[in-house]
């Protein structure tokens, strides 16, 4: 590696830039690291032994002064030996992380900096977004730790660790933080080397197993940027492969010994009960989707490591956390058909009950497909707006858009509270906006039933394809409420065509499942929606060819 530091007294935080083969993208990435002003006195570039024009890129900042490309000679496989080496040569008493393809927002690094100097931190965590490219949509990484208008009550605390917030587990990321340099240096803090996948969550925990003073701000960080269409799709959206799998499950075996190791026992158990939350129904949901040998191994894959969690862990997950745990762990092989969508729709981020709704010999709730009968313990506990509701529709699209929901009786609880009335919330996916209906719920067989009506005018968006997601909030009789995304019903077939709207205008319709079974409508006016259809058409042609 060739290196050249220059280290300026006057600044204060080393940016640490990783790269391979994103030519495209690092330049971008470079640029924002330096707008952020003085603060930074310098942009440690790791090149991991890229093969395109990347190290051309860098060199295109040879005027720049702090500016330090350090180009290796051999592919480290991963993602974690690059970053060491820019943690390795920076000069300067913080460090900060970027990827190649994301950004830092403007002011980021004042904003930190403050904090840190403030409040004598090690450690300052702030904002991370996602942003889903090419569409745009934003969201905040993390929202119950860092979004107060989620409820978040961390931001502008410090603390002394985090085995008194344990919940803090689950920002496993690493470029969102300014960390102070001796601080990692102190506790050879550093990433896996080598093909190591996942190598922020064993970073993380190495950071919180030390006990750092960290400071928790609402200060906006960090862009991370989310291309589900990019040739080479990053480590976080490989999903598709049993080896992404299998390489989540290595990290986080490797964070609970990192925990375990420093005596951090209630660490250990959090980022196990994170682990049944978080990362267990996010590649659940997604089985349907796979290949019935890819789900075989799955199954066992999953089972083998479940199987040593902690008790404690299993607890302190939510209620359809432990019916999966359950399930996974009293089934030897992977149930197919219905049996396996009550394990998916229980995976959704909204989880859901589905029917039927079977019963051991003694009338106990139990989850299909276990032989041993699983009983769905804590379903009679759990409130109106934790209950996993069934929530069914079916649409119609013409000059106003109709939806017809069936609300699924769920064991005798949701019949006990009385439900009378139904909302139901569309929302724009990309713009977030949100158009609303409500009407009563009707008795029918084995639920309640209503209609609800909005004007397709309001669902469409000027010159592009707006595709709409939905959610029921119920009303009880009591005036509690809970919600509950709408789903395609069993045996949905989806539709698409050509409608007339108001004045005879032709429209688009696309009414659609998710690949979580959620209910989805595409509307927009024809000629626009024709020409977006049909790119979206070539692009998955060329894509398999």
């Amino acid at each position: 590696m060739s290196e050249t530091p220059q280290p300026q007294d006057t600044a204060r935080v080393s940016v640490v830039v990783i790269a391979y083969n994103d030519a495209e993208h690092v330049g971008d990435a470079i640029r924002s690291a330096l707008a952020q002003g003085e603060a930074v006195g310098e942009v440690v570039v790791v090149d991991d032994a890229s093969g395109d024009t990347t190290p051309d890129v860098l060199a295109g900042f040879a005027d720049e002064p702090r500016v330090r490309p350090l180009i290796r000679e051999d592919n480290s496989g991963g993602c974690g030996t690059p970053r060491n080496d820019g943690i390795a040569a920076a000069v300067h008493p913080y460090v900060l992380f970027l990827d190649s393809d994301d950004l830092l927002m403007p002011g980021a690094v004042d904003g930190l900096l403050a904090v840190a100097t403030g409040r004598r931190a090690d450690v300052v965590a702030g904002v991370c977004v996602r942003r889903e490219l090419p569409e745009g949509r934003e969201t905040v990484w993390a929202p119950s730790l860092y979004d107060v208008s989620q409820g978040a009550t961390l931001p502008g605390t410090v603390l002394d660790g985090v085995e008194g917030h344990p919940e803090f587990v689950l920002d496993t990321l690493s470029v969102n933080k300014l960390y102070r340099r001796d601080f990692l240096d102190k506790h050879a803090i550093r990433f896996p080397d080598g093909a190591f996948h996942y190598e922020d969550f064993v970073f993380s925990a190495r950071v919180q197993a030390a006990a750092p003073r960290l400071a928790v701000t609402d200060v906006p960080v960090y862009v991370w940027h989310v291309r589900r269409q990019a040739s080479t799709l990053s480590i976080s959206l490989r999903r598709a492969s049993l080896a992404n799998w299998e390489h989540r499950i290595a990290a986080h075996r490797a964070v609970v010994e990192v925990f375990r190791t420093a005596g951090r026992s209630a660490l250990a158990v959090a980022a196990q009960t994170k682990f049944l939350d978080y990362d267990l129904p996010m590649y659940l949901r997604e089985l349907p989707q796979r290949t019935a040998a890819y789900r075989a191994d799955w199954w066992t894959v999953t089972r083998a490591h479940l199987a040593g969690f902690d008790a404690a862990a299993v607890t302190a997950a939510l209620v359809p956390s432990r019916w999966l745990h359950a399930g996974l762990t009293a089934l030897a092989a992977v149930p197919e058909g219905r049996e396996l969508t009550r394990f998916v729709e229980l995976a959704a981020p909204r989880p859901r009950l589905v029917p039927p709704y079977p019963r051991a010999e003694d009338g106990t709730p139990v989850l299909a497909g276990a032989p041993a009968d699983v009983p769905l313990d804590g379903l009679a506990e759990l409130s109106p707006a934790d209950l996993p509701v069934a929530v069914d529709g079916v649409a119609s699209v013409g000059g106003a858009t109709r939806v017809t929901v069936t609300v699924h009786e769920m064991y005798g609880r949701v019949g006990a509270l009385y439900p009378v009335a139904v909302r139901v919330d569309f929302t724009e996916r990309v713009s977030a906006a949100t158009v609303s209906a409500e009407a009563p719920l009707l008795p029918v067989d084995e639920g309640w039933t209503a209609t609800v009506r909005v004007p397709t005018a309001k669902l469409l968006r000027p010159g592009r394809l707006a595709a709409w997601s939905l959610l029921a909030e119920l009303r009880y009789a009591d005036g509690s409420t809970g919600t509950a995304e709408v789903r395609a019903p069993e045996g949905f077939a989806g539709r698409r065509g050509m409608v007339l709207g108001r004045l005879g205008r032709v429209l688009l319709v696309q009414v659609v499942a998710s690949a979580r079974r959620g209910l989805v409508l595409r509307l927009a006016g024809g000629a626009v929606g024709a020409r977006q259809v049909m790119s979206g058409r070539l692009r998955r042609l060329l894509a398999m060819r």
